[in-house]
C-alpha cells in the first residue's frame, strides 16, 4: 500500500463527484449560527440508522438475556469508537472533496484497490443480509407473511428510494428522521413496561475484564462492536456530506457542524442500542430466560411477561421501522462503494436495482435452502462479518485524515491521530482474539 509521491487534494481528476445526482444539492446559509446547523444536520442521521438496525437487535437481544446489563459497557465503548471514527469519516468527505473510497483509489494500486473493494462488498452483503431479514421478520410478525416473500418484497425498497431522492436528498433524511423517533417511541414504550434496575443499569456501561476472559461473552460483544461500528458506514458518511452546498472557503465551519450533527445523532443511537440490550435483560434475564437470542422468540414472549398485549406489536413495529431504514441506507452505500472504487457510472435505477439485489438474493437462498429457523444464527454471524471486515475500512480512513498531502490544513491533530490509532488497535486486536478463539474451538 504505498502511496504515490503526491497527492493532489484540490482537483477531481479522473474523480467524479460522489452521489452525482446529489452532489452539493443543500444550501447552506453564509451567517447564522442555527441556520447553519440545521442546514447540516441530517447526513448524521442517515450514518445512525446502521447503528440500530437489525443487526443490532440480534446481537443485543442474545447478549442481555444471557449476560444482562453486563455488555452495556460494550454498547459504549462501541459507539464512543463509532464517534470518532465518522467524525473522521465527515472530516474526509468535507476537506478532501473525497469519499472513501474514493480516497482508496486515488492513494493505493489498483489490485489493492480491488482487494479492498471485494472486502467491502462482503461486509455490504453480510449487513444487507442482516437488514432484508430483519424487514422479513417484522413482516411476518406483523402480518403472518412467509419469510421468503418478505424478503421479495424488500425488492420495493428500491422504488422507495428513487421516489424519495426525487423530491430531493431533504427529504430522504426526513423520511429517515422520522422512523428513527418511531423507533424511539417504541422502545419508550417497552422500557417504561420492564422497569429496568437503573442502578444496574448504570453499573452495566462500568468495564468488566470477564468480557474478555469468557468466549461466550467475548463472541457477542464483538458481535455488537460489528453491528456498532459499521465499515460500510465509513463510506457512506464520507460522501452524504459532500450534500451541503457549503463554501470551500469555509471548509472549518462545514468540518465543525458536520462533527456537531455526528455526534448528537450516534449519541441518540447509543441510547436505542442501549434500550434493546435493557429491554432483553429487564424482561428476559432477570426472569431466569438467558436463552433468548432469536427475535420472533422475543416477541412472542414480551407480551405475556411485560403483562402488556400490545408489547410485542410494538416491538415488530420498531423492527420494520429499522429494517426499513437500514435497506434504504445499504442501498446508498452500495451505489457509493461501486462508484468509488470502481468508478463504474450506471443510471441510477439500475444502480439501486444492482445493490438491493446483491442484499436479497443471499437471503432467499439462505431462507430457501436453510429453512426460516437459520435466521437468528445469520444475524449474529453477519455482524462478527462486519467486526472481522472493519480493520480494511478503519486503518485507511485514519491514514488518510492524517495526511497533510491530501487534508491540508485540516489533517488530523496528534491527538486525534493517536486516539484514532489506538481504536484501530483495539478492533485489530478484538478481531485476532476471536479468529484465535475460533480457531481454538
Amino acid at each position: 500500500m504505498t502511496p504515490p509521491p503526491t497527492i493532489d487534494a484540490t482537483s477531481d481528476g479522473a474523480f467524479g463527484k460522489s452521489l452525482s445526482e446529489s452532489h452539493a444539492s443543500v444550501s447552506v446559509p453564509r451567517r447564522g449560527f442555527w441556520r447553519r446547523l440545521i442546514a447540516f444536520i441530517g447526513p448524521g442521521y442517515l450514518v445512525a440508522v446502521g447503528y440500530m438496525d437489525p443487526g443490532n437487535w440480534a446481537t443485543d437481544l442474545a447478549g442481555g438475556s444471557a449476560f444482562g446489563y453486563t455488555l452495556l459497557a460494550v454498547v459504549l465503548l462501541s459507539s464512543l469508537m463509532a464517534i470518532l471514527l465518522q467524525t473522521l469519516s465527515a472530516r474526509l468527505g468535507v476537506a478532501a472533496g473525497l469519499d472513501l473510497a474514493q480516497a482508496c483509489r486515488r492513494r493505493y494500486s489498483r489490485p489493492v484497490t480491488f482487494l479492498l473493494w471485494l472486502l467491502c462488498e462482503f461486509a455490504i452483503i453480510a449487513c444487507d443480509l442482516a437488514e432484508v431479514l430483519g424487514t422479513a421478520i417484522a413482516l411476518k410478525l406483523l402480518f403472518g407473511l412467509p419469510l421468503l416473500a418478505g424478503v421479495l418484497i424488500t425488492a420495493f425498497d428500491v422504488m422507495l428510494l428513487l421516489a424519495l431522492q426525487r423530491f430531493g436528498f431533504r427529504k430522504l433524511e426526513a423520511f429517515v428522521a422520522t422512523l428513527l423517533v418511531v423507533i424511539a417511541g417504541c422502545f419508550a414504550y417497552e422500557l417504561w413496561l420492564a422497569r429496568p434496575d437503573w442502578s444496574a443499569v448504570a453499573g452495566g456501561f462500568v468495564p468488566r475484564a470477564e468480557i474478555v476472559a469468557n468466549p461466550a461473552m467475548l463472541y457477542i460483544a464483538i458481535g455488537i462492536l460489528g453491528a456498532t461500528v459499521m465499515p460500510h458506514n465509513l463510506y457512506l458518511h464520507s460522501s452524504v456530506v459532500q450534500t451541503r452546498a457549503f463554501e470551500q472557503d469555509d471548509k472549518r465551519s462545514a468540518i465543525r457542524f458536520a462533527t456537531i450533527d455526528t455526534v448528537i445523532a450516534l449519541g441518540f443511537a447509543l441510547l436505542i442500542n442501549a434500550a434493546i440490550l435493557i429491554l432483553a435483560a429487564a424482561t428476559f434475564h432477570v426472569a431466569g430466560r438467558t436463552d433468548v437470542a432469536d427475535i420472533e422468540d422475543a416477541h412472542r414472549l414480551l407480551s405475556p411477561m411485560l403483562g402488556a398485549g400490545a408489547a410485542s406489536v410494538v416491538f415488530a413495529l420498531a423492527l420494520l421501522a429499522s429494517g426499513q431504514n437500514s435497506t434504504i441506507t445499504g442501498t446508498l452505500a452500495g451505489q457509493i462503494v461501486m462508484e468509488g472504487f470502481l468508478d463504474i457510472r450506471l443510471p441510477v435505477w439500475l444502480r439501486r436495482i444492482v445493490t438491493r439485489a446483491i442484499a436479497i438474493v443471499p437471503a432467499a437462498l439462505v431462507i430457501a435452502f436453510a429453512g426460516e429457523g437459520a435466521t437468528t444464527n445469520l444475524l449474529v454471524l453477519s455482524q462478527v462479518i462486519l467486526s472481522l471486515q472493519l480493520p480494511f475500512a478503519v486503518i485507511p480512513l485514519v491514514a488518510f485524515t492524517g495526511d497533510r498531502r491530501l487534508m491540508g490544513d485540516f489533517a488530523s491533530s496528534l491527538a486525534l491521530r493517536l486516539a484514532a490509532w489506538v481504536v484501530a488497535a483495539v478492533i485489530v486486536g478484538l478481531n485476532v482474539t476471536l479468529l484465535v478463539g475460533l480457531a481454538l474451538g
